[in-house]
């Protein structure tokens, strides 16, 4: 730098200091009513300001205007994001941006909003650095979004070996055992002792699958360290996928400390399972944790810790326990208000299971269409997450527009949405499971696959139905998940009837205060036996 040119710079600070000062001299002489009006005023001027100079850029994406800084839009998505998404499509159309707790959200709503942000380059978009916030105190480190992607994709192949069709016709026996003993001991039913009653499906159903899962994927030995109190440490975690903790990991609120002492409370039970085995060297082909004792080594050649295989039990648990606990209830809330598809669903059962003389198998389960289509159409009305976010990591242009996404923003795609929409789902918002009689909504799919690391899958985003999201990060559960609810419904459906109870007025709306779509309060049924007299 020149001599000439330090003494430019040095004026330059020189006068911003100058009037730096005599602004705040100012400031210092006005009353305290005044300076506290300029105080509280001055944020939202400054935001009026800045939203009119991003709506004059022809290369920024269109702003929801919001008056309240920092928080923006974020009650308005957070309570109901679905008319928020519908309301704004209808201003702006497609491609939106909107302010979310100081992050700045940029919505692509469609088929197409799959393929560019499902679908989007490695080096483009960070789904790590999106989630890290949320997951990381949930599933602990050195997992899921807290390593590099390749590692994550080296981790799923992990997982995937225990979810073979193989395993799974081992796990069908397991899972439906587990359910008939929950009629059995279960306050909800004790159905040795009682004919009827009436449940909360949102007390039944996330023990349920969170037995079902640890017996199945986890072992008798896990299983029989559980009690329905294990159940809600679950739900303490899910408590942790919140829209403060997208921004916030931790905070000295009631919710974190549970969340952490769930967290603590579910990962020394894996260890102690994982020390014991590796202590008494029986490591064998029993379960997950067989599987990730045997197969948990990098390509580069480390080896995940036990720490980390216990913190990734936990992501597969949870990446299936809150989402199926969820899914089952929807199940049972609208076969609640329908008895004539219970009935066909019982034709169907009996048919299959030769007047249930034969033993649910899983070969079996994919011979009764009806009931994997109510599985789909529950999943289509109630996707288990209404957004999907990446953080972009450099300037993204979005096709066929003038718009460029800067670094530092976030990318969300709502598949849910598109779930919902009459243009690909006719009468979208009515249960109907025989709209699936043909399966014409699911062929939009490509053939053509790619692998990302953990097995082959459909490189194609742009279909309207992706229940399990698609790309890289598609959900590796998605045939557990069906394996796993379709015991729960088959079982449910040969054992009983139900009904909504007095105060219930039909199927609830959603909650979308967590990150996952649940029914409102209350959420209950009445079951009666089939059979009153029959032992289950």
């Amino acid at each position: 730098m020149t001599s000439e040119s330090s003494s430019m710079v040095g004026t330059l600070v020189s006068k911003s200091i100058m009037v730096g000062t005599m602004a705040m001299d100012w400031f210092l002489q006005l009353s305290l009513a005044q300076q506290a009006s300029i105080v509280i005023i001055a944020p939202f001027i400054y935001v009026a300001v800045w939203q009119l100079y991003f709506a004059m850029r022809k290369d920024r994406v269109p702003m929801v205007f919001y008056w309240v800084p920092w928080v923006g839009s974020a009650v308005a998505y957070g309570m109901r994001p679905y008319e928020f998404f519908a309301e704004c499509q209808q201003k702006y159309g497609d491609v939106f941006s909107f302010m979310l707790l100081g992050r700045v959200m940029t919505v692509y709503l469609g088929p197409k909003g799959h393929e560019f942000v499902l679908n989007a380059k490695l080096a483009d978009v960070s789904a790590e650095a999106a989630y890290t916030h949320l997951t990381t105190p949930v599933f602990g480190k050195g997992v899921i979004y807290d390593c590099p992607n390749n590692k994550l994709m080296e981790q799923k192949k992990f997982v995937k070996g225990a979810l073979s069709k193989e395993s799974f016709r081992s796990y069908v026996p397991q899972i439906a055992d587990e359910i008939f003993q929950y009629f059995r001991n279960s306050k909800n039913f004790d159905m040795n002792s009682k004919s009827d009653g009436s449940i909360n499906v949102m007390e039944t159903q996330p023990e349920l699958t969170i037995f079902t899962a640890s017996r199945s994927l986890l072992g008798k030995e896990m299983r029989e360290m559980l009690n329905s109190d294990f159940a809600y440490l679950y739900s303490d975690l899910d408590k942790g996928f919140q829209p403060i903790n997208f921004v916030f990991s931790h905070l000295p609120l009631e919710h974190y400390r549970k969340r952490d002492h769930a967290q603590r409370t579910i990962s020394s039970t894996y260890m102690k399972l994982i020390k014991q085995r590796r202590a008494d060297k029986d490591i064998q082909d029993r379960d997950l944790i067989d599987s990730l004792l045997k197969n948990s080594t990098y390509k580069d050649g480390t080896s995940m810790t036990d720490q980390e295989i216990a913190n990734l039990l936990i992501g597969v648990l949870m990446g299936g326990q809150h989402t199926s606990a969820a899914t089952s209830a929807w199940l049972l809330l609208h076969l609640a208000e329908k008895p004539d598809l219970q009935d066909e669903l019982y034709q169907e059962q009996m048919e299959i299971l030769n007047n249930g003389k034969e033993e649910l198998t899983y070969d079996l389960l994919q011979k009764m269409p009806l009931l994997n289509q109510t599985i789909k159409e529950t999943l289509r009305l109630h996707h288990p997450l209404h957004s999907l976010f990446r953080k972009v990591s450099r300037d993204l242009a979005v096709p066929n527009t003038p718009y460029v996404i800067p670094k530092g923003h976030y990318v969300l795609v709502s598949p849910g949405y598109c779930h919902l929409q009459d243009e690909f789902f006719p009468k979208a918002s009515v249960f109907d499971p025989h709209r699936w009689d043909n399966d014409y909504q699911s062929s939009y799919a490509t053939g053509e696959e790619v692998d990302y690391g953990f097995g082959a899958i459909s490189k194609g985003v742009s279909s309207p139905y992706l229940p399990f999201g698609g790309g890289r990060h598609r959900c590796i559960g998605e045939h557990f998940a069906y394996c796993q609810l379709g015991v729960i419904l088959s079982v449910y459906v040969r054992t009983m009837k139900w009904k909504f109870t007095p105060k219930m007025n039909g199927v609830p709306n959603p909650d979308f205060q967590s990150m996952v779509t649940l029914p409102q309060t209350p959420a209950e049924v009445q079951w009666e036996k089939r059979n009153p007299e029959q032992k289950v």
